[in-house]
């Protein structure tokens, strides 16, 4: 188990603050094998879904093998330009509503826009969406009701029925990333939320390629995902409250595989430039 290691060196460390953590939760290992991954929220004991993370993340590691460096990065500091320059993953978890819409939107468009594996589960769902309708769709006055509900324009709406506390049947679409992680066409899920994907933009959406991988079984949205994107998978459940909190949630896992995979992709492509760099300087130098 090695010290704290510092963030990616791409980026600054966030300034301390009660919504980010000085170092990564997992030091398991040297740093240089590990993803990095930014777990971004406004970090709180008072939400079930934070408190879980840490022994998730050493689950993974113990269980999977899959080791993560993990960072908070509260979505007032996501707001800055390169706050996740250098990660492996984005995390987008519960804990609506956030300090800082616009930084939970840019954080989802970073990884969009960069290829970086993405996940965001209840709050992170909402806000996926959010951003998506926004810079993909040309929706751009389009609101979260929770955040501003006197808005005309709401993508985000109060849920008929909350599921804040309960359990529901997920149906996953066959041959989607949803399906192929949950391992099942037909799942129970756990949620805290109040808040969902209102119908009136969802057509919007997909025909500008957002696939709704997993729905209720009234049809009611549930999951999201680009198929386009390496890994981008968005949940209105949260997979952070499966079981005790000892096993890993697939979706979790998955990302968390994600993770360990661009950051070897991208450890391929540092070595070879390296490789190219010293290979050059020795030709010139006969």
């Amino acid at each position: 188990m090695h010290s704290p290691a510092g963030p990616p060196s791409a980026s600054p460390a966030p300034s301390p603050s009660p919504s980010a953590s000085a170092g990564p939760l997992t030091p398991y290992g040297p740093a240089s094998t590990a993803a990095r991954i930014a777990l971004v929220g406004d970090r709180s004991p008072s939400v079930r879904a934070h408190i879980r993370v840490p022994a998730l993340l050493d689950a993974l590691a113990r269980r999977d093998q899959l080791v993560l460096d993990a960072y908070w990065i509260g979505t007032q500091d996501a707001e800055a330009d390169d706050a996740l320059a250098g990660f492996d993953a984005v995390w987008l978890l519960p804990g609506s509503p956030y300090r800082s819409e616009a930084g939970a939107v840019a954080a989802v468009r970073t990884a969009r826009e960069r290829g970086i594996p993405f996940l965001g589960t209840c709050a992170g769902f909402q806000h996926a969406l959010l951003e998506f309708a926004r810079h993909v769709c040309g929706l751009p006055d389009v609101q979260h009701a929770e955040n501003r509900p006197e808005a005309e324009d709401p993508l985000i709406v109060p849920l008929s029925c909350s599921l804040r506390g309960h359990e529901g049947v997920v149906e996953a679409a066959a041959g989607t990333l949803a399906q192929r992680v949950l391992g099942a066409e037909r799942t129970v899920e756990r949620y805290s939320c109040s808040f969902g994907p209102g119908a009136a933009h969802l057509d919007v959406l997909r025909a500008h390629g957002l696939c709704f991988s997993g729905t209720d079984p009234d049809g009611e949205v549930r999951m999201a995902e680009l198929p386009e994107h390496p890994f981008f998978l968005a949940t209105l459940f949260q997979p952070e409250l499966a079981g005790d909190g000892t096993r890993p949630h697939p979706v979790i896992r998955a990302l968390a595989t994600a993770a360990v995979e661009h950051a070897a992709r991208e450890h391929a492509v540092t070595e070879h430039a390296v490789t190219g760099h010293a290979a050059g300087k020795v030709m010139s130098a006969c």
